[in-house]
């Protein structure tokens, strides 16, 4: 599966099969949690909410190329990402994009 930020692949003409998404609400552990509550106390990168969002990232995104493969899709373009907090201790990160199927 290709995976394109872009809204266009250049050379290559396709039809579109929708839109996919992959959707995760992941929270903090306590031990995070902590640690990130005294880090604030000096500033800097909270490294353990870093790590968080990455796997999020990565377990949205295969959610979607999941939901593509369903479909038949060769590649996703337009790929974005969003997050936001869902309550206290937990965000909800998403990937989207649209499936494509190339034509020969």
């Amino acid at each position: 599966m290709k995976l394109f930020s872009i809204e266009t692949i250049p050379g290559k003409t396709y039809e579109a099969l929708g839109i996919v998404k992959g959707t995760i609400v992941q929270s903090k552990n306590f031990g995070r949690d902590l640690m990130a509550g005294l880090k604030t106390l000096v500033g800097g990168e909270i490294s353990g909410y870093t790590e968080m969002l990455n796997e999020a990232r990565q377990i949205a995104t295969k959610r979607m190329v999941d939901e593509a493969e369903a479909l038949g899709a060769d590649a996703i373009v337009g790929i974005r990402y969003g997050s936001s907090a869902v309550m206290q201790g937990a965000a909800e990160v998403v990937a989207y994009g649209t499936a494509v199927k190339f034509k020969n």
